[in-house]
């Protein structure tokens, strides 16, 4: 598969302000994004995220490494890297006193994009603004704004949907719709999506491959089943007829929480230990077993330990 995006040695060093040092928002990135892909790019606040998308978007320059996009480089055909993608940004940053037809007609015109082709009818459509077509956008409502947004990155029919964050602060039924077009855009028009997103859960279910990027370097890069496979913990969760004993005696480097209900989790790295040897231990306490169940390590697990040991080794 060839790729939609390929960076290598990506640097952007902000200069000093004031007393402010100069900061090194990104070190050196390498990173390629396959074609047609819904790829995730995670990372805590101030990890790069915004810089990296941002240079992608050609919003901000990059003060060394190659940037292609589409198979154009951004320094020598920056116009034709720069149609090859559409950006939804987090901010809701729009012109009151536009309707969402007009603002989708002027989007286009400024991609040069002919009246005769533009698909503003379509694209209304597709996020469900068509009956709000010829509203002021200021009297849109917060979800509504933000489905204008996802129209003004399509109204150039970009091979490559950058999505930052596009679900904050929004409710179920919009985040539904959102990830319905999406999923649309991936598998009928073959199109590439990067998201950046908070909400890893989301990230879990959507992504195909996804990188985990912090203080500005790449940790982690991998498929989504193979980030989560990488955790060796595991967990067991039983419902007991009684409450456990008090000198239960279980296997080394197994860890106890309460949950809700009456239920205990016993959570324990597979290399060392089996759910059998938890088991055993509780037949031999006595205990008395209602109900069991498995947890596999998702994917936050995966996020918190990588992050956590940047920001161990930082501080």
């Amino acid at each position: 598969m060839s790729n939609a995006i390929e960076i290598e040695g990506l640097r952007k060093t902000y200069p000093a302000s004031g007393s402010e040092p100069p900061k090194e928002a990104l070190k050196g990135v390498d990173l390629t994004i396959p074609e047609g892909s819904i790829f995730g790019l995670l990372g805590p606040n101030g990890a790069g995220k915004s810089t990296l998308i941002n240079i992608l978007a050609g919003l901000v320059v990059k003060t060394s490494g190659t940037v292609r996009i589409w198979g154009f480089d951004q320094d020598r055909n920056p116009r034709q890297s720069r149609a090859a993608i559409g950006v939804m940004p987090q901010e809701l940053n729009m012109d009151p006193f536009f309707t969402p037809r007009g603002s989708l007609d002027v989007q286009a015109g400024l991609y040069g994009v002919p009246r005769r082709e533009r698909k503003t009818d379509e694209i209304l459509a597709m996020i469900g603004l068509s009956d709000k077509a010829d509203a002021y956008a200021r009297n849109l409502s917060g979800g509504m704004r933000r489905r204008l947004l996802l129209g003004k990155a399509l109204v150039h029919s970009p091979q490559i949907l950058v999505l930052d964050e596009p679900t904050a602060g929004v409710d179920i039924e919009l985040r539904q719709m959102l990830w319905r077009n999406v999923r649309r855009l991936n598998e009928e028009r073959g199109m590439t999506i990067i998201l950046t997103t908070h909400y890893l859960e989301e990230a879990e279910a959507m992504c195909d491959e996804i990188a985990i990027i912090d203080h500005g370097e790449v940790l982690v890069r991998d498929t989504t089943r193979a980030l989560v496979a990488r955790m060796d913990a595991k967990t067991l969760v039983i419902t007991p007829e009684a409450p456990l004993p008090a000198d239960l005696a279980l296997p080394p480097g197994v860890e106890t929480e309460a949950r809700p209900g009456g239920a205990f989790a016993f959570t324990y790295r597979r290399a060392e230990t089996s759910p059998d040897d938890i088991l055993s231990a509780l037949r031999t306490a006595g205990v008395r077993i209602r109900d069991v169940a498995t947890e596999e390590a998702r994917l936050e697990d995966v996020f918190l330990d990588l992050t956590r040991g940047t920001h161990d080794t930082a501080a």
